[in-house]
């Protein structure tokens, strides 16, 4: 797996999302870390962004 080199923290901020907000979706999607700052797996990444996209679609 490739390295997108983002942090959760910055996904959050990409998207105007609270940080808390991300951790809940990697606890859905069973992504591991350790804090904000853990870089993710472009695969992870991805998922994020995509779950993110989906939830503001259907609000």
């Amino acid at each position: 797996m490739g390295f997108a080199d983002l942090s959760i923290a910055e996904i959050a901020e990409d998207y105007k999302l609270g940080v808390e907000q991300v951790l809940k979706i990697c606890d859905r999607l069973n992504i591991r870390y350790q804090d904000a700052e853990t870089k993710l797996g472009l695969e992870d990444v991805k998922a994020i962004i995509l779950t993110v996209q989906s939830e503001l679609k259907s609000s």
